[in-house]
């Protein structure tokens, strides 16, 4: 039944007008899960990665300027912020100061380009649903879409398959939700297929920075620039030690048997490895997914591989409605882009700072930006202030960007004395709140309004 499975497959995405690429990156793939391939990394094969830091590295100014004038800055911009109950571009959420997203990170690439005189092009990697949106919010900024470069390109989709039979997944109620985007790592695939990465070595171009749209601490630094550009690495990502946040997230590690490194992702560990995978002090290093690789060196891989990198892949069992647990198993087909780095010989990773890794993937994350605890610069660049952001859990009202506005109708409380912020059931924050040290808010069971004023400590 799958042989058949993959030819609808191919059918579906061949009407739909996907580049027949991808097309035969998605048909790789397809094959893989047939053969029962799970994608997952045992432990007994990898072992610890250290890594040099930046805070130790010798960047001369010089070399950090070339650098940043020989890079091009591409945000990953196709999420939707489903998970926090919106349904265009999460980069469209206010950050502060009546700025999205996306207005800071416009600001952050004008103020290194005027700094260092550099072309500096952004493009940015849209899904057909935020391309619109994020188009329309960035035509207020004059000058930033480069003369050569357009602005952005699509990411490609993929259809959802039946757990069952790996057929195409049919949804009459919604037929947008029998498709998927096949995971980040499509950024490489994309690029090739609209002619992008060929434009850019044309237009003079050496390296790219690829880093979330969501990130605002993962801005175009000269100086890691600088240092990638030295190191004459194909591929390098930046990492930060794990804390007990990032414990059940992904890490880095060296495989046995090439030496390669490897990125292994929480879905690609096994259930016996879960310990390991929490282990702070063995697998010491996360990824911020800010990556950089030389353009040539990608255009050769690719040319080599006949387009396809053959990344780790990412095999995820959902229902083809997320809102519908009735709904059919369903399984959609993933690579992440950081998992380019063990396809590359040479490839690199360096510690960076907290500072470059800011994710806003909950409300907590958000609170968390919205409050005290940074401030922006007059070039965009986000600044943390205490020496520790706190640790932010809120409930289930809360969890909806919606309701989360709706319960701090005054804005963020002032969070830089905080060691901790727990809410339990549902509270309206009033203004100049001050939270201090470690506190629980409604652990008895209660609800109701927080004065203007209080301080919680």
């Amino acid at each position: 039944m799958s042989d058949e499975g993959l030819e609808q497959a191919r059918a579906k995405m061949t009407a739909e007008g996907v580049d027949p690429v991808a097309i035969e990156v998605f048909a790789h793939y397809y094959r893989l899960v047939e053969s029962g391939e799970t994608g997952m990394v045992p432990e007994s094969t990898i072992e610890p990665l250290d890594m040099e830091a930046l805070a130790d590295v010798d960047v001369p100014e010089e070399t950090a300027a070339d650098a940043i004038r020989g890079t091009i800055v591409i945000k990953l911009n196709g999420g939707l912020g489903t998970s926090m109950g919106m349904d265009r571009a999460k980069s469209l959420l206010e950050v502060r100061d009546g700025l999205t997203f996306l207005d800071v990170i416009a600001r952050q690439v004008l103020a290194v380009r005027e700094r260092y005189g550099a072309r500096l092009p952004l493009v940015f990697m849209n899904s057909f649903r935020t391309r619109d949106d994020t188009l329309a919010r960035l035509g207020g900024y004059d000058g930033l879409a480069d003369s050569d470069l357009p602005l952005d390109f699509l990411q490609n989709k993929e259809p959802k398959l039946l757990a069952d039979d790996l057929t195409p997944a049919s949804w009459p109620a919604d037929p947008s939700l029998e498709w998927c985007p096949p995971g980040h790592g499509d950024i490489y695939t994309a690029l090739r297929g609209t002619g992008l990465l060929d434009a850019m070595i044309e237009a003079g171009f050496t390296q790219v920075f690829v880093s979330n749209s969501d990130n605002l601490g993962a801005l175009p630094d000269p100086r890691v620039a600088g240092w990638f550009a030295a190191s004459g690495a194909p591929f390098a990502i930046e990492a930060v030690r794990r804390t007990a946040s990032d414990r059940k997230g992904g890490h880095f590690a060296r495989r046995k048997e090439d030496g390669r490194i490897v990125l292994r992702e929480t879905a690609q560990t096994l259930p016996e490895d879960a310990e390991a995978l929490g282990d702070l002090s063995r697998h010491r290093f996360t990824s911020t997914n800010n990556l950089w690789f030389a353009l040539r060196a990608m255009r050769d891989e690719l040319d080599r591989r006949d387009g396809i990198l053959g990344l780790p892949m990412i095999k995820n069992v959902k229902n083809v409605d997320p809102s519908d647990a009735g709904s059919p198993e369903v399984v959609q087909i993933e690579t992440a882009m950081g998992a380019a780095i063990e396809v590359f010989d040479g490839a690199r990773t360096i510690e960076v700072g907290r500072d470059r890794f800011v994710p806003v993937k909950t409300t907590n994350d958000l609170l968390v930006l919205r409050s005290d605890c940074y401030e922006l610069d007059e070039e965009a660049v986000l600044h943390q202030v205490p020496d520790e952001v706190p640790f932010v859990d809120l409930d289930k009202p809360y969890k909806l960007v919606s309701g989360f506005e709706k319960r701090f109708p005054h804005g963020a409380p002032s969070l830089r004395q905080a060691t901790a912020l727990v809410v339990k059931g549902d509270w309206e924050f009033g203004a100049d709140v001050t939270v201090v040290g470690d506190v629980r808010v409604g652990e008895d069971g209660s609800s109701g309004t927080i004065d203007p004023g209080t301080r919680l400590s």
